[in-house]
């Protein structure tokens, strides 16, 4: 395994991250387990999760993934060896969450804080994340902002700062990281932080991928100029980079094919830009897969690749892109198959 520094701090994170969102509807907990078991006897010393996990998001299925994580024996016995991030549900989602109308003010930082501790086991969660923004802007594949609510009210980013300061000075968090995020965001969380004494970002969890590098364009050099890595989620788009759906195929209980709210990378561009690195990666001998990967393995702004398996040989597949290493020949090939046809899936 490989390692790099967390943010502005001294901690080492693997650059494999070991993704949770299908534990609790396409895992069962004891297959979350082995996926834990392994992925830690693999160096993986980052696991990521969310309490609104797993996804397609329900009532019923409601924070199943953190309390398969806390029951894991060796988050208890090996805790020194893990770094466990999470995060809160941002607005948008059903009244089974803190009784409806989440956002990010101090109630509910509190409380979303508290619980996830809870359901996890743990004293400290070391990355606490909020997971999308309060406000009108660009997320999940939503490009094009035009108009802003003219009297649009969310919560202050200096309440949310000044909340999870005092998390952390009690000791229940250790970093915080934002996930979803644009620039304008990030970099006034930073102006705040910086002018108020408060905890600095350390993180941001975006997706990214050969389908999807739109964090280049502003992102990136926030992450390089001011150490705040990314954290890559979807690197194979939902499963579309490993060649599984090529061809119209729709494989049995693949994620594309139980719901339709997974088909932003299956768009036309998508599917042709796809096929052109399938092909790549078949003159080079390797898997699709493999390529995807090693892609995002190799960007200098990213910290840590966010993986996600439903099955062991998935999970040995993704962890051994470590391994691969991409020639400068085949990153020049990739961004001429990026030119043609650049960010297909937002």
């Amino acid at each position: 395994m490989k390692y790099r520094k967390f943010g502005s701090t001294q901690e080492d994170v693997s650059v494999i991250c070991l993704g949770t969102m299908t534990w609790g509807v396409q895992n069962t907990e004891k297959e979350a387990h082995e996926q834990l078991d392994y992925a830690l006897d693999q160096g993986v010393n980052f696991i990521d999760t969310a309490e609104m996990y797993p996804v397609p998001p329900t009532a019923d299925t409601y924070t199943l993934t953190e309390q398969y994580i806390g029951r894991w024996p060796k988050l208890k016995s090996d805790r020194d060896k893990i770094f466990l991030a999470t995060k809160i549900a941002g607005p948008g989602m059903g009244d089974y969450i803190r009784g409806g109308n989440n956002n990010m003010s101090r109630r509910h930082l509190e409380e979303a804080c508290n619980a996830s501790l809870k359901r996890l086991n743990v004293d400290m969660i070391d990355l606490y994340q909020l997971h999308w923004p309060e406000r009108t802007t660009n997320y999940f594949g939503s490009l094009g902002l035009d108009t802003i609510p003219k009297e649009e009210e969310f919560t202050p980013f200096l309440e949310r700062l000044q909340v999870l300061g005092e998390l952390q000075k009690a000791g229940k968090i250790r970093h915080i990281g934002l996930s979803n995020e644009t620039p304008w965001g990030v970099m006034k969380y930073l102006a705040i932080a910086e002018k108020e004494g408060l905890p600095r970002i350390q993180s941001i969890q975006n997706p990214y991928s050969l389908l999807n590098r739109s964090f280049e364009v502003g992102n990136a050099e926030i992450s390089l100029r001011e150490n705040i890595g990314l954290l890559a989620y979807s690197p194979l788009g939902f499963g579309v980079l490993t060649g599984k759906y090529r061809h119209g195929k729709k494989p049995q209980n693949a994620r594309i094919t139980l719901w339709d709210r997974f088909s932003r990378y299956t768009n036309p561009q998508s599917v042709l830009a796809t096929e052109k690195y399938c092909s790549l990666a078949e003159r080079l001998e390797m898997s699709p897969t493999h390529l995807a990967l090693a892609f995002v393995n190799q960007r200098s702004f990213v910290t840590s690749n966010i993986i996600g398996a439903t099955s062991m040989d998935q999970l040995k597949e993704n962890i051994d892109s470590i391994k691969i290493e991409l020639s400068d020949e085949v990153m020049t090939e990739i961004n001429e198959i990026h030119q043609l046809i650049p960010n297909p899936s937002p």
